[in-house]
């Protein structure tokens, strides 16, 4: 659970005061899955090189979820180290989110997810262990898509609008 950071860090030079972690996690509520937003999830190459793709994301009971076909690089990747990043611009605020994620095949889990996503417009179903749809972002993959899980290390948000700031929270390992 990300509900409650357990260190924060002021890093803005200006004199502005840290960011409350609750601001991004109210906008992530509120503005997953309806808004236009998108999210990018930066992972490793098992030879060390980077690699980014743009995804749809929802935060949902406190978690960010995402999906990818299991043949795309950000699923293999995933699969060989589940280090990533994931960066995104919200109303007000810059957000990069850090930790590991990983897959989720409970059936109650995707059924959560599926239904949120039904409610910003994307018609998702579990199939199996995985979602499906009649259409996704063609970075996705064919489906069936698997979904993966954010366990938040840490983020560091940028305020685009007042207040202004930059400050990074670390959070507690599940």
């Amino acid at each position: 659970m990300t509900e409650n950071p357990i260190a924060t860090k002021n890093l803005d030079g200006y004199g502005n005061a840290p960011l409350p972690w609750s601001r991004a996690r109210t906008v992530l509520i509120e503005d997953t899955p309806t808004a236009d937003l998108t999210f990018f999830v930066s992972t490793v190459r098992p030879d060390g090189r980077p690699h980014s793709a743009g995804v749809g994301a929802v935060w949902v009971n406190d978690a960010l979820y995402f999906v990818g076909g299991p043949g795309t690089r950000r699923s293999r990747n995933l699969a060989a180290n589940p280090a990533c990043s994931v960066s995104v611009r919200l109303r007000g605020l810059d957000l990069v989110l850090e930790g590991e994620a990983h897959r989720v095949t409970d059936a109650a889990t995707l059924a959560e997810v599926a239904a949120v996503y039904r409610s910003g417009g994307w018609p998702a179903t579990v199939e199996g262990d995985a979602l499906t749809a009649p259409f996704s972002a063609p970075s996705a993959g064919p489906p069936p898509w698997h979904l993966y899980r954010l366990t938040l290390r840490s983020a560091v948000g940028v305020g685009s609008a007042e207040p202004h700031g930059a400050t990074r929270w670390d959070f507690a390992a599940d």
